[in-house]
C-alpha cells in the first residue's frame, strides 16, 4: 500500500490483491467437524472466555459458505468419505486445520482397524495442531498462522489442487 501526500489531502494507492486478501483473512468461516473430545475444546474457543469470534472466525453450517475446514477428533474410515465429499463442495481457496493427535495421526487409536491414520491421508491439510486435546489457545494460534499464510497468497494466481492432491493418498 502506498500513500501519496498532496496539498489538502492524501491519496492511497494499492492493488486489488491487497483488499481481497484483507477481506479473506478478516472473516474466516470454518466448517467444523467435531468428531471426538477435541470438539469440546473447539467449542470452548467460541465461548466467552476465549471469544474466537473477535478474530472474525464464525462457524458456518454449509460447506458452500465455508473456506476453512476444522477437523477435530478421530476420523474413522466410515466418516472419511463424507469428509472428502464435503471438502469437495467447499469453494476455492479452501484450507484445512487438523486439530488433535487423533486427527493428525490416529492418536491412541492408531492400531485400530477402523481409524484413518491422519486426515492428511484423505484431504490436504494446511495447519496441524498437536495435543490431546489441544487447548483453545492453540486453535487461536493456528488461525493466526493460517491468516499469515493467507496474507502471502496472490488471489490472481491461486493454484487449484491437482486431481492427485484432491483425491489424497487414500491409504485406508
Amino acid at each position: 500500500m502506498k500513500i501519496e501526500r498532496f496539498p489538502g489531502g492524501g491519496l492511497v494507492l494499492t492493488t486489488a490483491d491487497f483488499f481481497i486478501n484483507w477481506a479473506r483473512e478478516s472473516s474466516l468461516w470454518p466448517l467444523t467437524f467435531g468428531l471426538a473430545c477435541c470438539a469440546i475444546e473447539m467449542m470452548a474457543a467460541y465461548a466467552s472466555r476465549f471469544d474466537f469470534e473477535r478474530f472474525g472466525v464464525m462457524p458456518r453450517p454449509s460447506p458452500r459458505q465455508a473456506d476453512v475446514m476444522l477437523i477435530a477428533g478421530t476420523v474413522v474410515k466410515k466418516m472419511a468419505e463424507p469428509i472428502v465429499t464435503i471438502y469437495r463442495q467447499m469453494p476455492e481457496p479452501k484450507f484445512v486445520i487438523s486439530m488433535g493427535s487423533c486427527a493428525n495421526c490416529g492418536g491412541p487409536y492408531y492400531d485400530s482397524y477402523s481409524v484413518v491414520k491422519g486426515v492428511d491421508k484423505i484431504i490436504p491439510v494446511d495447519i496441524y495442531i498437536p495435543g490431546c486435546p489441544p487447548r483453545p489457545e492453540t486453535l487461536q494460534f493456528a488461525v493466526i498462522k493460517l491468516k499469515e499464510k493467507m496474507d502471502s497468497l496472490k488471489p490472481t494466481r491461486l493454484a487449484m489442487a491437482s486431481p492427485v492432491q484432491e483425491k489424497g493418498t487414500r491409504s485406508w
